[in-house]
């Protein structure tokens, strides 16, 4: 399946994608949260849509899309997990995976805004490829990692690089701001995607190709990254994980390129399509 959520902000209704038509879910009467997952949600979501076969009414293409998952208790990232974006930001490979938060309120529709914050001038972009749990998740064993990932997700992992590596302290302060974690479109569950390994993502900058990469790149591989972080935390039902990017970011470049007002940026992954999010200043209409 495919899973979506629509219309105004912190309105948002459910809905799901079926043969490229965007159908409304909202009868099913459940938002996509933490509750949803954890209490068999997709299986009961699916019966839903067996049952209402031919009854749905279809989402109209002027609605706006929300990000296919609620807020989640906590958005985790995973830094420098490509061999070649790490060279690019002049950082040795980790030796273990590198980890820091987003918070929650920065998190966006696929074809919001990116507003860059008051004061920034090194607001960058990372496509990620990302996961979004389906159980509850301690302790978990490579093995059996990937029975907890109910699906995937494309993400914008904006952020602020004076902040993240300049002002001292962790990376949070420069990834969690407002309209920082743009995702989307929708949320393929895991039986849409063969190997989370062997997906092309990529990101346009204005149209230009500036990142352009394989998952078979990841230093650390999602079933890995599953079973580390969750010795150190436990993953609620609907949490999202981001993989990091690859190289092509705009701190990267010699000399950098930050986003400005007015920039569009595009980005996508195979099977989970492709987002587009206009630049605007902070203030800015």
């Amino acid at each position: 399946m495919k899973l979506i959520r629509w219309g105004n902000p912190g309105q948002e209704k459910t809905g799901v994608i079926i043969n490229e038509v965007k159908y409304d879910t909202s009868a099913f009467g459940e938002d996509y949260n933490e509750a949803f997952f954890e209490n068999d949600g997709l299986n009961r979501l699916a019966s839903f849509l067996k049952a209402n076969e031919g009854k749905l009414q279809p989402v109209g293409d002027s609605e706006r899309l929300g990000s296919p998952v609620a807020r989640p208790s906590k958005i985790l990232c995973i830094g420098l997990n490509y061999a070649k974006h790490a060279a690019e930001a002049k950082m040795a490979i980790p030796a273990e995976p590198i980890l820091f938060m987003k918070s929650t309120t920065s998190l966006s529709g696929p074809f919001d805004p990116i507003i860059i914050p008051k004061d920034s001038v090194k607001s960058d972009w990372e496509v990620e490829l990302a996961f979004v749990i389906g159980k509850k998740a301690s302790y978990v064993s490579e093995e059996d990692a990937l029975d907890y990932v109910a699906g995937y997700v494309l993400h914008n992992d904006v952020s602020e690089r004076e902040w993240q590596l300049e002002r001292g302290g962790t990376w949070d302060k420069g990834k969690g701001c407002d309209t920082f974690a743009p995702l989307g479109p929708f949320l393929a569950t895991s039986d849409e995607i063969a190997d989370p390994h062997k997906l092309r993502l990529w990101l346009k900058l204005n149209g230009k190709i500036l990142q352009d990469s394989n998952t078979d790149d990841l230093i650390f591989n999602v079933p890995f990254l599953i079973s580390y972080v969750s010795k150190f935390m436990t993953l609620l039902p609907g949490d999202v994980v981001s993989t990091g990017t690859p190289a092509g970011v705009g701190m990267g470049f010699n000399p950098s390129i930050f986003l400005k007002s007015g920039d569009v940026v595009e980005l996508g992954i195979d099977g989970l399509g492709v987002s587009r999010q206009e630049v605007k200043a902070y203030g800015e209409s």
